[in-house]
């Protein structure tokens, strides 16, 4: 782990004034920079020393025709709904599809994700994005004391208690996991 000169913590831009908006600048000073990429869920399990299930992964998807979402923010031919997800643990799209009650849904593109959060995949955060979405987030993230979630580049994470991330991302508690046999 690495800091960043004159104390900066080495989060997005975006996400660091979203984290003063919320009355969470404090969380600033605890967000850890890592020399290589904590993109997956796997490399941000290793790099911090938790457990894999205690990563919070923002997985954005594409929805058509629920009429849960506003159509008037479709982006590249779907209305993009992030889901917070541990990373122990698979999205099932189905059942995602069931919860907004939608025709169909994908996972987003790279550029929807982007125009949407205003970051790239591998460092999308909870919250900050540049446009309000809908918010699913796992029950299972409920399971642990901590997560540590993206802090808006593939070089930070940030810990945080689950029930007050899902709370600052407006998320909808529910269960769209894999389910393993």
């Amino acid at each position: 782990m690495t800091t960043t000169p004159g104390g900066e913590s080495g989060a997005h831009p975006r996400f660091a004034a979203a984290l003063e908006e919320l009355g969470l600048g404090e969380l600033s000073t605890r967000i850890r920079r890592f020399p290589d990429a904590t993109r997956t869920a796997a490399e941000a399990a290793a790099a911090i020393g938790c457990e894999l299930a205690q990563i919070c992964k923002s997985l954005v998807f594409a929805a058509w025709g629920s009429p849960l979402l506003e159509r008037s923010r479709e982006l590249g031919g779907g209305v993009p709904v992030l889901v917070l997800m541990d990373g122990a643990s698979r999205v099932d799209v189905e059942r995602v599809r069931e919860e907004l009650g939608a025709e169909k849904v994908t996972r987003a593109k790279p550029d929807v994700v982007r125009e949407a959060t205003g970051y790239a995949i591998g460092g999308v955060p909870p919250f900050g994005h540049r446009v309000k979405t809908r918010v699913l987030a796992d029950r299972a993230l409920l399971d642990h004391d901590i997560v540590w979630a993206a802090a808006g580049t593939p070089h930070t994470v940030f810990p945080m208690d689950p029930k007050s991330l899902i709370a600052h991302a407006g998320g909808i508690l529910v269960d769209v996991r894999e389910q393993t046999s």
